[in-house]
């Protein structure tokens, strides 16, 4: 019995039509799972549908703001009418670069509620079938600001860092029910959003390889592995735990300039 076989179980990831969300989703359907997937445009929704289904996957998708509760329980309540979901996967989400002293409270409250009040929200929802059928994996998408401060990303550090206390507190009570929450800390990754950034001499691309003990930019397919733990059967004893990914950043205060 292969313990990481995701067959016959349903996973839902909230923002993945592109990046490490549609990386994440993508090997959980290579591990035998059906997809569920959302995202706030119709357009890309779409895009992603049928790149997903062009890979040969199983999959639906809707168009869901996780900052709406309106929308988070009718979409929640039409999914689980028509089947469980066993995997929950809370990607969905946004940044704002401002600093701290510019910041106003309308950005600050923009960034935290797709984070952190989404994916309690998300999580709330999809927990009342997994307390019933006393199964479920809930896997939190947080980041190394979740442990890191970094200048103009106040909101964002702040979400992270709530989501990943929030991951511990809701293993801590769903347990009984067995319920898994755990989390996923990304480092930097090889993205289209990166890719301006990652190009020999660029300032930050040289900081990000001399910072990671690794050398080298993550790959999308990096973070398949842990996602897909995660969500098997292979971590039904782990729980309330934060995984980073991140080339081993978090491991070390970084080397001397001379090495």
């Amino acid at each position: 019995m292969n313990p990481f076989d995701l067959t016959g179980k349903t996973a839902f990831v909230s923002g993945a039509t592109h990046g490490l969300g549609m990386a994440m989703a993508t090997g959980l359907a290579e591990a035998g799972a059906q997809l569920i997937i959302s995202s706030t445009s119709k357009h890309k929704l779409e895009d992603a549908l049928n790149e997903y289904k062009t890979m040969g996957f199983e999959i639906s998708g809707y168009v869901l703001d996780v900052t709406s509760d309106e929308q988070v329980k009718k979409v929640t309540a039409e999914i689980l009418k028509k089947q469980r979901v066993d995997i929950l996967v809370n990607n969905a989400g946004i940044i704002k670069r401002i600093p701290a002293l510019e910041m106003s409270p309308d950005d600050f409250r923009a960034v935290t509620d797709v984070h952190l009040t989404g994916s309690f929200h998300l999580a709330q929802q999809f927990a009342t079938s997994m307390v019933s059928s006393k199964s479920g994996k809930i896997i939190n998408i947080c980041s190394m600001m979740s442990e890191l401060g970094r200048n103009t990303v106040s909101a964002y550090a702040a979400a992270k860092g709530g989501l990943k206390m929030l991951t511990r507190n809701l293993a801590t009570e769903w347990a009984k029910y067995n319920i898994q929450v755990n989390g996923i800390g990304p480092g930097y990754f090889e993205t289209s959003q990166t890719a301006p950034i990652r190009v020999d001499g660029h300032p930050f691309n040289d900081f990000i390889i001399n910072r990671t003990p690794a050398g080298r930019w993550g790959k999308t397919e990096d973070l398949k592995g842990t996602a897909v733990f995660l969500a098997s059967k292979a971590s039904d004893f782990v729980n309330g735990q934060i995984i980073y990914v991140d080339g081993g950043i978090l491991a070390t205060i970084g080397k001397p300039n001379n090495e």
